[in-house]
C-alpha cells in the first residue's frame, strides 16, 4: 500500500461513521439558498502541483487538515462531475471554505490539479421541505463539485484543498483509491433509457407508503415510466428518503418537488423507490437492478425520444436539475 493511501485510511478512521456524502451544512433562507455560500473557487486561489505528487502536497500543506468525502462512485474515462463533502475532526461538515481537488494515478506518478470546486445548496423553499428533512438534523444542506478529467481508466488518488482561516490545508480522501472505467454499466448520456415500469398510485391502490419512504410522500407517482418514456421528456429520479445510506436522497426528493412545481408541464417527474417492500434485508426494487445502479440516488434527465439526455449520482442542487432538465427538452 502507498504511504499516501495509509494516510488516507488514518484520516478516514478519524471520522468513522459520519463520513456520508454532502450531509450537514449551513442555514438557509426563505428562497432555499444558502445564507452565506463560500467564495468561489478559482484555480488562482491553489499550487500548481509543478511535479509535485499528491503526498508531496499533502506534507507541505498541512496534515491534519479535514477530511474529503466523495458522493460519487461511477467514474469513467473522460470529464466527470466529482461531488463530495468536507469534514473537520469533530465530524461537522464544512461548506464555507473555497475548495479545489487535486488526482493522480494510485502509488505513483505527479498531481494533476488543482480543480476548483462549486459550492451547490440542497435547501428547498419551506414548501417543498418534507418531514423526513425537516425532522433530521443530519440531512444534507450542501455539496462541493469538481469537473475532473480523468484522461485514462484506472485507480486515482484524490486530495482536497481548501482555504481555512486564511491558510491552505490538506484535506485526504477518506476510503480507497478511486476506480475509473472506459465505460460503467449505468445507462449514460445518449443510450437508450430502459423502458422500465414503475409503480404509480393507481397501481398501489392510492397506498403511496408502499412505494414512497418519504414524509409525506412526493408527488411523482403519477404515471408508469414504461407508458411515457419515448413520447416525452422525463425526470426519473431513485431515492429513498427514509433508507439512504448518505442522508442526500430526502433532500434531492424535495429538490425535485421544488423543480417540477416550477416547471410544470416540461417533463413527467417519477420518484422510484429504492428496495423491495421498502425494507433494505429484502434487496433492490427490480427497477434499480434493470438500470444497473450501485448507489443512491441517482436522477435522470430522458429527451422526448427516449434517449438520456444528463444523469447525476448523489446529491445535487436545484440548479443542476434544472440544468439537466433543459438538456431534456432541448429541441
Amino acid at each position: 500500500m502507498a504511504v499516501f493511501s495509509r494516510r488516507i485510511l488514518i484520516a478516514a478512521a478519524l471520522v468513522a461513521g459520519a463520513l456520508v456524502p454532502a450531509c450537514g451544512g449551513g442555514d438557509s433562507d426563505q428562497n432555499g439558498q444558502a445564507e452565506t455560500p463560500p467564495p468561489v473557487a478559482s484555480p488562482e486561489d491553489f499550487p500548481k502541483p509543478q511535479g509535485r505528487t499528491l503526498a508531496q502536497l499533502w506534507n507541505e500543506y498541512g496534515a491534519g487538515g479535514p477530511v474529503l468525502s466523495p458522493s460519487v462512485s461511477q467514474l469513467t474515462s473522460g470529464r466527470n462531475r466529482f461531488g463530495f463533502g468536507l469534514f473537520d475532526r469533530a465530524r461537522a461538515q464544512i461548506a464555507d471554505a473555497p475548495a479545489a481537488v487535486y488526482v493522480a494515478p494510485a502509488g505513483q506518478g505527479a498531481a494533476r490539479g488543482p480543480f476548483p470546486a462549486r459550492y451547490e445548496s440542497l435547501a428547498v423553499e419551506p414548501q417543498f421541505q418534507s418531514r423526513s428533512v425537516s425532522d433530521d438534523p443530519d440531512s444534507a444542506k450542501t455539496v462541493y463539485v469538481a469537473d475532473i478529467p480523468f484522461e485514462r481508466p484506472g485507480r486515482y488518488e484524490v486530495l482536497g484543498m481548501a482555504r481555512l482561516d486564511d491558510r491552505l490545508v490538506t484535506a485526504a480522501s477518506a476510503g480507497g483509491p478511486l476506480q475509473v472505467v472506459g465505460r460503467d454499466r449505468v445507462p449514460g448520456v445518449g443510450d437508450p433509457a430502459p423502458r422500465t415500469n414503475t409503480p404509480t398510485e393507481a397501481s398501489v391502490g392510492g397506498n403511496l407508503e408502499q412505494i414512497d419512504t418519504r414524509v409525506p410522500p412526493s408527488t411523482m407517482h403519477e404515471t408508469n415510466f414504461a407508458d411515457v418514456v419515448g413520447k416525452k421528456p422525463v425526470i426519473l429520479l431513485f431515492a429513498t428518503p427514509a433508507l439512504c445510506q448518505s442522508r442526500v436522497c430526502g433532500p434531492v426528493v424535495d429538490i425535485a418537488e421544488q423543480v417540477k412545481a416550477r416547471h410544470e408541464g416540461e417533463a413527467e417527474f417519477i420518484h422510484m423507490e429504492i428496495f423491495n417492500n421498502n425494507r433494505v434485508e429484502q434487496g433492490y426494487r427490480p427497477q434499480v437492478q434493470e438500470w444497473n445502479l450501485p448507489t443512491e440516488p441517482w436522477v435522470f434527465a430522458i429527451d422526448r425520444n427516449g434517449r438520456i439526455a444528463a444523469r447525476i449520482e448523489g446529491a445535487f442542487s436545484a440548479r443542476e436539475l434544472e440544468a439537466a432538465l433543459k438538456k431534456a427538452t432541448r429541441g
